[in-house]
């Protein structure tokens, strides 16, 4: 499997913010382990105020821990494609909305544009799904992303399928391996996985 240590890796942050703690300690490993990491955040990252942390305080937090000025324009974005800085792209976590607009070819966002610069240069987006309707409308987008050349998935399963029946969120403890996976052009398996355990 590959070594991930000196690889760049993009790394794109969305709305999903009940995740972010789950997604930053898998960042922090990942710098630990010797990857360059370049953050690049959506604008719900910077602009949105939840129970799960004020505006801007996750921005603050994963610049700090990568030593990196985060990207947060399309423009800033977009050279990442012809300066081939990137070799692997993950958006973690990636939200039903950028999901959709990803599999539409929708480059409208500084997460998605350096997605598009990564496949520009046949190289591979790791997506860490978190949508509440995964199994909903968002089902044709995971379908036609999973069958898109250079586009992976970290294993993800159904969090809560009594209270959420369509809400499907990846595995973030297996982001690792699923980026060492994707610069190999596998996806590693499986990919459906039990997230929810029974009480």
């Amino acid at each position: 499997m590959t070594d991930l240590r000196g690889k760049t890796v993009g790394f794109g942050i969305t709305g999903s913010h009940c995740t972010y703690a789950e997604v930053f300690p898998e960042i922090e490993r990942l710098v630990e382990k010797g990857v360059h990491v370049v953050p690049i955040f959506s604008n719900a990252v910077v602009n949105t105020s939840t129970r799960f942390g004020e505006a801007g305080e996750w921005v603050q937090k994963i610049e700090s821990l990568t030593g990196e000025k985060g990207i947060f324009t399309i423009p800033d974005a977009e050279p990442l494609g012809p300066s081939k800085k990137i070799d692997c792209m993950v958006i973690a976590p990636c939200t039903g909305s950028t999901l959709s607009r990803f599999a539409n070819a929708q480059t409208d966002s500084p997460v998605l544009m350096a997605a598009k610069a990564t496949l520009r240069n046949d190289r591979p987006v790791v997506l860490a799904i978190s949508t509440n309707d995964g199994l909903g409308l968002n089902m044709a987008n995971i379908a036609r992303l999973m069958a898109t050349k250079n586009v992976f998935f970290v294993p993800f399963g159904q969090d809560d399928p009594v209270n959420k029946i369509n809400s499907l969120v990846a595995d973030m403890s297996r982001l690792q391996p699923a980026i060492a996976a994707a610069l190999e052009k596998t996806q590693t398996q499986p990919v459906l996985i039990e997230r929810h355990k029974p009480a």
